[in-house]
């Protein structure tokens, strides 16, 4: 592992948790899954990918739970299928806990070096120079890693390596025209580890994030602003562990206004973004504030969120207010936002340019297309966040473990890869888009990304992936076990409901107290939880024999009681969906790997021809994905395969 962030971290421990012996090669080990920019995890279509990452036996989730100062479940106003879960993290205690879940894992080490050059080997396989494919064309001579070599002379040889290196590779921050390399403030790039992997064939491009200042709470006037609490509930992101045992705190809301747009405007030619100095490009979804103005021009102020950065420092972050204008152009900016007249800041924000490697080189796997061995996983790829860069690690993890022959269990692991579809799970979305579409902007996961949102909402990750992840052997007996009895639960739950007898005289009174219709007929108790209008709490008042089930659930009475009535409610469209998305995994069985010469193939448009041809999709599924190629090609080619 090439990185000690959110990726490194849980690519890291997936490895070695299948049996895998496995080295994290950081930088820096105090700041291991450092939070480079809001120390919070989850968000909308983030939370489900943190909780999917739980489910397949990572960490993300027990350390955020362990950490965590703030939760809200996000998106309560709408349908199951699109809550999210999200937590502010205290920084520095994230840190640490994520240090102690290293140091505990078996089989795992860290060496603290920096990265210079990846080793790789070339062989022609039947000693010959090239080898002739099914198409006829030629394919290049077979590259192999073989290990990292760092700038203190150390040799490290592996079977497969991940990348994971972050914002780091040749790294460079802008703070107006000023400009510094770097990877992370005050933290050095990784200059030549870049060219080492593009002169074998790899292509590279430069993106750019930024993050915001970084202010004293001691100078804030807090009457000045909107307090935001958090939840109490029994919500939390792991399927494991405790409730949060922090402290937990508020966030704060303000605005700006038209003098901060004016004083922010002033020094647009100073910007970064603006004067010609950063070529690269931004997040769309996490814009710096100047481009705010510049995009929206007619709004008269933007939402601002202060944020804790943890339960023992003044140090709090300004959640929309990313910039990489001069300093003092962003502090006079923020004097003119009545809560933050007298502002005192730890330091300004900053955006950063850097390298990462065009993702459709990549197969499912995250295995590299060009360097068999060698995997890469979050920004690296392209994507922005930590989950995105959490969820691409645990994939790469597990399937650079299964390349290395790892042990699951009491046994050799005979899968040769292991690859999530798009209905299986948002990490399946979110490395199907990125090695299918590619990326020309940071990648961030949103639920409207996935078609199938209803099967992959955040209740039922474990549902989805837990016992994949047990066969595995990534995701321990007492996980397994601990999804089981859940199971269990749920069934028992459906099964009453499915089967227990509702007399009209019994609990009409009820329904109408609860401004639900009467019923005429007798109905079974799954008719009632139905109703959009009643739920589990409701009906427990109404029905005692069913207050009588749920009290007796083992653990986790509220999880598994939501869990049921989700199922239970959307049950018609989650079978709808699941139709929908059987029907496509009839394309995705069909291999078209090395059985089509694309530049020759007539029955086609040229856009296809150059799309499929740059993208080499592995199955006519994935290759209806990419944009460009029509249904109608689609069609030409199902006819062909025919043949």
């Amino acid at each position: 592992m090439i990185g000690g962030g959110h990726a490194g971290c849980e690519a890291a421990t997936a490895s070695a948790n299948m049996g895998a012996k496995t080295l994290l090669v950081t930088m820096d080990m105090n700041k291991i899954a450092q939070m480079s920019c809001n120390p919070a995890v989850g968000g909308i279509a983030k939370g489900q990918i943190v909780r999917e990452i739980d489910a397949l036996g990572g960490q993300m989730g027990l350390v955020t739970d362990a950490t965590a100062i703030q939760f809200r479940m996000l998106n309560r106003s709408k349908g199951p299928a699109v809550w999210s879960p999200r937590a502010q993290c205290d920084r520095g205690k994230f840190i640490w806990k994520w240090r102690s879940v290293l140091d505990a894992t078996p089989n795992l080490d860290i060496w603290q070096d920096q990265a210079d050059e990846l080793l790789v080997e070339e062989s022609v396989p039947d000693g010959s120079s090239t080898i002739e494919s099914k198409c006829g064309t030629q394919s290049p001579i077979r590259k192999q890693v073989v290990g990292v070599k760092t700038i203190w002379g150390a040799e490290i040889r592996a079977k497969a390596v991940i990348i994971t290196a972050g914002t780091f590779l040749n790294g460079l921050m802008h703070i107006g025209r000023k400009m510094v390399p770097g990877g992370r403030i005050a933290e050095p790039a990784v200059p030549h580890f870049t060219e080492s992997i593009t002169r074998h064939g790899i292509r590279s491009a430069r993106m750019k994030t930024g993050t915001p200042v970084r202010i004293d709470k001691r100078s804030i006037h807090f009457e000045d602003m909107e307090r935001q609490d958090g939840e109490n509930g029994y919500y939390k992101f792991s399927y494991l562990g405790e409730p949060r045992p922090l402290q937990q705190l508020p966030c704060w809301v303000c605005y700006t206004n038209p003098e901060v747009h004016q004083t922010l405007l002033s020094g647009l030619d100073d910007s970064p973004l603006y004067n010609g100095q950063i070529q690269s490009i931004g997040p769309r979804y996490c814009p710096s504030i100047e481009t705010k103005l510049v995009t929206f021009p007619e709004r008269p102020q933007h939402l601002l969120f202060l944020e804790p950065e943890g339960e023992d420092t003044n140090e709090m972050y300004l959640n929309g207010f990313s910039s990489s204008l001069p300093m003092d152009v962003q502090i006079e900016a923020l004097k003119k936002i009545p809560a933050l007249r007298d502002i005192k800041v730890y330091r300004p924000g900053y955006a950063i340019e850097y390298d990462f490697f065009d993702p459709t080189q990549l197969k499912h796997s995250l295995e590299s297309k060009v360097i068999s061995g060698l995997f890469m996983a979050g920004q690296v790829n392209g994507t922005t966040g930590y989950e995105e860069a959490g969820g691409q690690g645990t994939l790469a993890g597990i399937n650079a473990a299964l390349m290395a022959g790892s042990v699951c269990g009491d046994s050799v692991a005979t899968t040769p890869t292991f690859e999530l579809k798009r209905d299986e799970a948002y990490i399946g979305v979110l490395i199907d888009d990125l090695v299918t579409k590619g990326v020309d902007e940071p990648y961030r996961m949103f639920t409207s990304r996935a078609e199938y949102r209803i099967l992959l909402r955040q209740d039922d990750a474990d549902a989805r992936l837990t016992e994949k992840a047990y066969e595995l052997g990534i995701a321990k007996r007492d996980r397994y076990d601990w999804w089981i009895e859940k199971k269990e639960a749920i069934e028992r739950i459906e099964e009453f409901c499915r089967t227990y007898a509702i007399k009209p005289k019994l609990v009409n009174g009820a329904l109408e107290a609860a401004g639900s219709t009467p019923l005429v007929y007798g109905c079974k108790l799954e008719d009632l939880v139905a109703r959009p209008e009643l739920n589990f709490e409701k009906l427990q008042e109404i029905v005692p024999a069913f207050r009588e089930v749920i009290e007796q659930l083992p653990n986790r009475k509220e999880e598994i009681a939501e869990a049921a009535e989700i199922h239970i409610k959307y049950k018609g469209y989650i079978e709808r969906e699941r139709m929908v998305a059987e029907k496509m995994h009839r394309l995705e069985n069909i291999k078209i790997k090395g059985k089509f010469d694309y530049p020759n193939l007539t029955a086609i448009s040229t856009e296809a021809r150059q799309k499929l041809e740059k993208i080499q999709p592995e199955t006519l599924a994935q290759a209806s994905r990419i944009p460009g190629v029509s249904p109608s090609d689609i069609n030409a080619m199902l006819v062909l395969l025919g043949r």
